[in-house]
């Protein structure tokens, strides 16, 4: 007869809990987990705790695994090759070893939850990730993959060489009503949870951006998604990229750097997320040989300027940072910038985790409470007062189970 394995229960204690509302912190509360979830929060006193379980004693901040519902653990960051490079001469068994190994530094900074949005010309390669990561092969976060995203035809790179070549694109291109449903359903069949259509995009080097795909197009994409429950996220910078974008039904903004203060009024209403990825607008501007301290370039006063914009709408924001642009493990980078660009610290820390979760359709992320997942991430300092208390936590858990330590 086989042992019957019996799962482990853990007590946790001695740290400050984050509330369920991320807004304060419950002192001198428990946590207990078992199979992977929170089974009660509480004082200890109160709880009804198995014999046999492993108390951990904790000292810190007690919070939820932390969410970036942006990123691309296909990509590495533009100083190390640029992007035209990676698409067009890295193989894609490197950039999936790579990946994997971003995945296992992503964890270990205390992020539990990616929001993967497109390979950049590494097919599915998320897809296999997300699920070798979820059989337990591989350490890393768990994964909300978009496979390709949609392009439209002339609107996306690696580009600007003699029309003669067909050159590989970082996107699936596809055109027209009919053509991007046809586009959609094979990156559902294929293990897509997201689409993510380039609402905007250059159509020549060196080109200011402009809208890509007509409101028709948008509206076919939304659609055929739906259908099969599945949520479109689009790139959009240009005010008239996002309006057509928010009509069409998408659920979140990312970039959104051009959006007026009209349009952000708008998403409010509508309930459109916006994703600002500020920490990529940064390291493209320190790539070109910008540093902290001197002049902000336009890049980055655009960046500034939309938050401002978009406190003042109203507009819910999520943590979404483009990581892969810049290094992986230094997502945090995102709250840090929106706290400096005038964010309170308690909307930061929501953003990347309550709002981050129901971005996701996923309530059992993102919270300390009774029946959510037990991702949890043990910090030195207190993120509410200052968000780089986020970097290098002591200790990250995820499932339940303890993937990284550094207490000692």
């Amino acid at each position: 007869m086989e042992p019957v394995e019996v799962a482990l229960v853990l007590v946790l204690t001695g740290a400050r809990v984050l509330a369920p509302d991320a807004g304060s912190w419950l002192e001198d509360h428990a946590v207990v987990v078992a199979d992977g979830r929170i089974a009660a929060v509480g004082p200890l006193s109160e709880l009804d705790v198995p014999a046999g379980a492993e108390r951990v004693e904790l000292e810190g901040y007690l919070i939820p695994g932390l969410i970036d519902l942006h990123s691309h653990l296909l990509l590495h960051p533009y100083d190390e090759a640029s992007w035209n490079d990676q698409v067009l001469k890295e193989s894609l068994e490197l950039r999936t070893i790579r990946a994997t190994a971003a995945a296992k530094v992503t964890l270990e900074a205390g992020f539990t939850t990616l929001r993967e949005l497109g390979t950049e010309g590494a097919a599915y390669a998320d897809v296999a990730l997300r699920d070798s990561i979820g059989a337990g092969i591989v350490p890393g976060p768990r994964i909300f993959a978009a496979t390709r995203a949609l392009v439209a035809t002339g609107c996306y790179g690696p580009s600007g060489f003699d029309p003669r070549w067909d050159v590989p694109k970082g996107a699936q291109v596809a055109d027209g009503p009919d053509g991007v449903r046809v586009a959609v359903r094979e990156q559902i069949a294929a293990g897509a949870d997201w689409i993510k259509v380039y609402a905007d995009y250059r159509r020549k080097p060196g080109d200011a951006s402009t809208p890509t795909y007509s409101a028709a197009e948008l509206a076919a994409i939304v659609d055929e998604a739906t259908s099969a429950g599945v949520p479109v996220a689009a790139h959009a910078s240009t005010d008239e990229a996002i309006r057509r974008s928010v009509a069409a039904g998408v659920k979140t903004i990312e970039h959104g750097y051009d959006a007026s203060l009209e349009t952000l009024v708008v998403m409010r209403e509508k309930g459109v997320v916006l994703c600002p990825t500020l920490t990529a607008s940064e390291s493209i501007a320190r790539y070109s040989g910008w540093r902290p301290g001197s002049p902000e370039p336009p890049r980055v006063a655009k960046a500034r300027a939309l938050v401002e914009r978009a406190i003042r709408s109203g507009v819910t924001i999520a943590c979404g940072s483009d990581v892969g642009v810049f290094t992986h493990g230094e997502n945090a980078r995102e709250l840090e910038l929106l706290v400096a660009y005038g964010l309170d610290p308690t909307a930061a820390l929501r953003s990347a985790t309550t709002i981050a979760a129901d971005v996701l359709s996923r309530p059992d992320l993102g919270r300390i409470a009774a029946g959510a997942t037990a991702d949890l991430v043990l910090l030195r300092g207190d993120p509410l007062a200052d968000p780089s208390a986020l970097r290098a936590p002591l200790a990250v858990y995820k499932d339940g189970k303890l993937a990284v330590d550094r207490r000692n």
